[in-house]
């Protein structure tokens, strides 16, 4: 299929910031294409993203290699990631059976029953940082619901499921996470990525004390799972096999979840109507929020490898080139969802968004994202009413090739001291 013709470069900053109408001209240009002068494979429909990830030996996960630090071969870069522990691929930039490996055992902390077990603690967070925020309101300061709850949420309740709750504050887990964050999202200079290195090493060796204690006396925390259980009898993992899941889970732990919270409540500000429908049926609440990860999409979209010559969509992609699995666009492709710029807390098939991809790959802390997320909306709908947006404030988005979230929602909102949730 010839490249067609669309309305800017798909990884220039000020697409990545306001995609949409570049993913509205893919779409009807067909489901995947050539990009010009590239090696990818740009795949945007629905279906085919569906396919894309269903064709594992096809396509690859393992693109750690080829997608490292943007100046992962530069000697000052390397010279400071040389002081830590070697990186490697465990989850997701992996394939089977070396995938499936640690899958398996980060599957049995993330299970239904035990996220179900965290919820009285997701809601007393929540319930603290809305206090917070109120206070600060109080005060006269300006509230910034991306640093003041979207945030601190979700590093709260990750740092304590990786054992950092205690052993260092929320700062300091979002720092090293955002680290990672940038280095794969590839649009960052030199002394940002020199910069990021030094973040890399200071985790491993936070880390690494933390992988020694739980050595010498476990805990219940996934970090002592992680250190002390065998995998199908196999060897423990070791420090560097930690620290990778480590980081994984660091990153995957908040990003989507910060993202979806803030973007979610802009789309509520800007949907009034769809705001008092659901204040009018809060068992809305959990579909919404599936409707708010369709539209919002934080990870929009994952890299695969071509393994060997195949088509897709009816596109021919070659061994060794790459593919481009836009989730962001698969989510808002209109084959798929009626109306699909349109934000409906009643959606029907809302829930069959990919905003955490899909098969052996899918996110593994879907569950804990979608439970944050169900409550932080019980609780601020229930505790809060007249959310605007704060005078003079600038909506940015902080250009990322895979991952995309306000950078900060400066807020105004009164109290409803009369009800509270269930």
């Amino acid at each position: 299929m010839t490249a067609p013709a669309l309305p800017g470069n798909p990884f220039a900053p000020e697409v990545l910031s306001d995609p949409w109408a570049f993913y509205a001209a893919c779409h009807k240009a067909g489901p995947a294409f050539q990009l010009p002068g590239t090696p990818i494979t740009y795949v945007t429909g629905y279906d085919a993203v569906v396919d894309a990830l269903g064709r594992v030996e096809e396509f690859s996960n393992a693109f750690g290699t080829d997608l490292a630090g943007a100046r992962s071969q530069d000697p000052e870069v390397t010279a400071i990631l040389e002081t830590g522990w070697p990186a490697v691929d465990t989850m997701l930039t992996a394939d089977p059976p070396v995938h499936t490996r640690y899958r398996k055992l980060v599957n049995l902390a993330f299970s239904m029953k035990k996220v179900d077990a965290l919820e009285d603690r997701v809601r007393g967070i929540v319930v603290d940082l809305i206090d917070a925020m109120q206070r600060k309101a109080a005060r006269g300061e300006t509230v910034d619901f991306v640093a003041d709850f979207a945030i601190p949420l979700p590093v709260a309740v990750i740092a304590s499921e990786i054992g950092m709750q205690g052993s260092t504050d929320v700062a300091t887990v979002k720092r090293w996470s955002d680290a990672f964050a940038d280095r794969l999202g590839q649009m960052i200079g030199k002394e940002r990525e020199l910069e990021c290195a030094r973040e890399v090493v200071e985790f491993q060796r936070h880390s690494k004390t933390l992988i020694d204690a739980r050595r010498a006396a476990p805990t219940g925390d996934l970090l002592s799972d992680l250190v002390n259980a065998s995998i199908d009898g196999e060897t423990p993992l070791d420090d560097a096999e930690i620290m990778s899941v480590l980081q994984q889970l660091m990153v995957a732990g908040n990003e989507t979840t910060t993202s979806t919270l803030a973007g979610g409540l802009l789309m509520l500000i800007r949907n009034p109507a769809a705001l008092q429908q659901v204040r009018a049926d809060p068992s809305l609440i959990p579909n919404m929020v599936e409707e708010m990860l369709r539209l919002e999409t934080p990870t929009s979209g994952m890299w695969r490898v071509v393994k060997k010559d195949a088509t897709i969509a009816g596109v021919e992609a070659k061994a060794g080139t790459m593919l481009m699995v836009r989730y962001a666009a698969a989510n808002r492709d209109p084959a798929k969802f009626e109306d699909p710029d349109a934000f409906q807390p009643d959606r029907k098939n809302a829930r069959t968004h990919l905003a955490f991809g899909r098969g052996i790959h899918m996110c593994v802390g879907n569950m804990l994202s979608r439970k944050e997320l169900a409550v932080a909306f019980q609780e601020l709908l229930a505790r809060l009413d007249g959310f605007a947006l704060a005078p003079g404030a600038e909506l940015v988005w902080k250009p990322n090739m895979l991952l995309r979230g306000l950078s900060s929602l400066p807020l105004t909102f009164t109290a409803r001291p009369q009800e509270r949730a269930a």
